[in-house]
């Protein structure tokens, strides 16, 4: 080869060099999906969002370069689930994160083969979303909310918060087996002397008047159970336990932080931050069937102080102690 016919050569080559760097440097982007039991308003929606995204940047996956995320926010409307359910399946995401047990059941309605990892499921095993705990089986796996046992804990609390308590209204939604898990839960523990009653979270509009006849009783109190409901309306129940002068006992943080009165539960934004390891996992090639389903290893005790001296609770010292948080 003739010297010039080398330099022309080597200056082709080495003009085509940026373009095949930039070509081996695009990276494969993967799709995921999002279905939330949440409206976009909600108090916890978009921290748990950003919780997800934080920790899978932190696993090598960032929107706009190897990642698209698709968030869809159903918030208590089943027929949105179905709606939006289809759209996500349509769009074909390497993995949907279903948030509930209803919304992890109205995926599996669309497909039986796409991963799902879901957060904030109460009872996946009961509800037929896996085969097991350890080995979930079919195509989806994930976290659980918490256990049933902790219903009792919540009427523990009531009665120790409010000694004087002799009746308690049970806050919870019929349609859903979560809600007669819980209430199996806190019927467990009905020797501590208290009387339950029932008040249905199922029709919204039915909920003051219930709780209203309820508070003509006397030493009354409240124990909210986790259903849709609860993250879509976090203030409504303690403004009425409130405005009705009924000691109260939450499932979640975000209840005492719109100011009822003592919570018991799960970090459930945290979960999102595992959510992402499960889902970095299986866009790596492991398979939900063999990933185990896991419950939370601990639980926060918050007080709101505020509420309780509007209440003329004095909350003992001993349980002050054990608070993560007290919100003055």
């Amino acid at each position: 080869m003739k010297r010039r016919e080398f330099i022309a050569l080597l200056g082709s080559t080495a003009a085509a060099w940026p373009l095949t760097s930039r070509a081996q440097q695009r990276e494969r982007v993967r799709r995921i999906g999002m279905l939330l039991n949440l409206r976009e308003t909600a108090p916890r929606g978009k921290a748990s969002v950003a919780a997800f995204v934080q920790r899978l940047n932190e696993l090598g996956w960032t929107e706009g370069r190897n990642l698209q995320l698709d968030i869809r926010w159903g918030g208590d409307d089943t027929d949105r689930y179905r709606q939006y359910g289809r759209e996500l399946v349509a769009l074909f995401p390497d993995v949907v994160i279903g948030v509930s047990s209803a919304v992890v059941s109205t995926l599996q309605q669309v497909t039986r083969t796409m991963p799902i990892v879901f957060v904030n499921v109460v009872d996946p095993l009961g509800a037929g979303l896996i085969e097991s705990m350890a080995r979930p089986g079919g195509n989806a796996t994930g976290f659980i909310v918490f256990e049933y046992a902790i219903g009792a804990k919540w009427l523990e609390l009531l009665k120790e918060i409010s000694p004087g308590v002799t009746r308690a209204a049970v806050l919870r939604d019929p349609t859903i087996a979560a809600g007669i898990g819980q209430f199996a839960a806190i019927q467990a523990v009905v020797p501590l002397g208290i009387e339950l009653s029932v008040i249905s979270l199922q029709d919204p509009g039915a909920i003051e008047p219930a709780v209203a006849t309820f508070a003509r009783g006397p030493n009354g109190g409240l124990v909210m159970t986790a259903s849709p409901f609860g993250p879509n309306n976090a203030s409504a129940i303690p403004g009425l336990a409130a405005r009705y002068k009924l000691p109260a006992v939450y499932p979640f943080r975000y209840h005492v932080e719109a100011g009822g009165l003592v919570s018991y539960g799960p970090d459930i934004v945290g979960q999102f931050r595992p959510a992402a390891d499960y889902v970095d996992r299986i866009l790596k090639g492991e398979k939900p069937a063999d990933l185990p389903v896991q419950a939370p290893t601990k639980y926060e005790l918050v007080i709101n102080m505020k509420t309780a001296q509007a209440l003329g609770i004095t909350i003992p010292a001993t349980l002050l102690a054990r608070a993560d948080e007290v919100i003055e």
